[in-house]
């Protein structure tokens, strides 16, 4: 079934990205100033070689991660940088309102560039659900929706449940996922279920995606450790460590249960592109939370719900709900930020029992 494309991208797409840059441009020329008044240069520093590494985990690794479908290689690496690229200057505008309206100014730091990338991959991640069924002017829309509502998650979790600053930061792939799969349930039509004429796995554009899977797998630890207080290096370390050892054990279980789950007893790689990162996922939740041992138990049992969930959930899905998940958010990032969600429920539990005993 061939997906409905505008009739000219020509007419639409480029008045519509002409005229949200122009707006970010005109809002920066008044209201936005640079400033690193709040970090000493070693903090600065710090700051800096965490930015570089999301910035690579967002342009680079999702980016070729979505190259997986055989027609539409090209066009999910480009459409990746152009929501990435919109979604950072929208964060960056809607994040500094609080600021602007106490002093008039929106200011940009390297904390407030970080926050942004986190955004933009909240909004990649959402679009991974609609991947390949959606024209540009669709992706763009979708981008300048989930980047509020992401921030207003944020609001919320912040002043009803007294999240410390940037924890809620830490719910963006429960937020990403389900958010696109709301997109998806809302944008599906009759014949959904026959499939789409570019969702075919091919060799070539597969090796790009598990690329960048393997981008993915060696810049997360610093992807979670972005999360936390970058003044505080102990639980910024343990972060790194705890994420590190859950996505080692997620690799490896990874490869046995899509063994176990092959009828012949063969890898198969579209199951390894998204399961290895289950651990990291899971555990990003609360990095620091975590003993390491207790990281590696819920990086194992991520990698489990994720590579049984690609393996059966998708199908289902799609025929009981109508909602069509192209790359599989739900099962790499959904149920396993659910399941980190719950590992931290439990700790705090814990540590409640401990103090009132």
């Amino acid at each position: 079934m061939a997906p409905q494309y505008a009739p000219s991208l020509r007419s639409r797409l480029a008045p519509l990205l002409l005229f949200l840059q122009i707006g970010f441009i005109v809002v920066c020329s008044f209201f936005v100033e640079i400033s690193n008044s709040t970090f000493s240069e070693l903090t600065f520093y710090k700051i800096y070689a965490g930015f570089q590494d999301v910035n690579a985990m967002v342009i680079l690794g999702f980016g070729f991660l979505g190259t997986f479908l055989a027609r539409y290689g090209f066009s999910a690496l480009g459409f990746n940088l152009l929501v990435a690229v919109i979604a950072i200057q929208w964060a960056i505008i809607l994040r500094g309102l609080e600021a602007w309206y106490h002093s008039g100014k929106i200011v940009i730091d390297m904390r407030s560039l970080v926050d942004a990338e986190i955004c933009a991959a909240s909004a990649i991640i959402s679009i991974g659900a609609v991947l390949g069924k959606t024209n540009p002017v669709q992706l763009v829309i979708i981008t300048l929706l989930e980047v509020p509502g992401f921030l207003f998650n944020d609001w919320l979790l912040l002043t009803l449940l007294s999240e410390p600053p940037h924890g809620s930061f830490r719910f963006l792939h429960i937020f990403g996922a389900f958010f696109g799969l709301m997109m998806s349930s809302i944008m599906s039509r009759e014949g959904s279920e026959q499939g789409f004429e570019k969702e075919k796995f091919d060799r070539t554009p597969g090796l790009f995606s598990m690329l960048g899977s393997v981008f993915l797998w060696m810049f997360w630890p610093s992807f979670n450790s972005s999360l936390v207080n970058p003044m505080d290096p102990e639980k910024r370390l343990m972060a790194m460590c705890n994420t590190y050892l859950a996505l080692a054990v997620s690799a490896v279980t990874a490869f046995a249960v899509s063994v176990l789950s092959s009828s012949k007893g063969k890898l198969n790689l579209v199951h390894l592109q998204s399961s290895i990162l289950a651990g990291g996922v899971a555990v990003g939740v609360s990095p620091p939370s975590f003993q390491p041992w207790e990281a590696m138990t819920v990086g194992f049992i991520a990698a489990v719900v994720s590579t049984v969930g690609f393996r059966y959930l998708k199908v289902h899905m799609l025929v009981a709900f109508q909602c069509h998940d192209t790359c599989a958010v739900l099962s790499t990032h959904g149920l396993p930020g659910l399941l980190g969600w719950l590992a931290h429920l439990l700790l705090q539990i814990r540590a409640l029992d401990d103090h009132t005993m």
